[in-house]
């Protein structure tokens, strides 16, 4: 599964870099962030485009599995 990495970028920059993987990789992407604030806003963007969510917390954050 394809990662993106976007720690240290603030909103909407995250849910524009994971619509652009997901555009490429339409069977799901594992995004990094971390900050709240791009989590969330990844989280509820994948679930309105009707992919599911899987987070994981880790020592530099989130990591945010998408798939259909």
């Amino acid at each position: 599964m394809t990662e993106v990495d976007t720690r240290g970028l603030s909103c909407p920059i995250p849910v524009i870099e994971t619509k652009k993987a997901l555009k490429a990789h339409p069977e799901g992407v594992i995004v990094q962030v971390d900050a709240v604030a791009p989590r969330e806003n990844v989280c509820r963007f994948a679930s309105a485009m009707g992919y599911e969510t899987n987070v994981t917390t880790t020592s530099w954050g989130w990591s945010i599995e998408i798939k259909k």
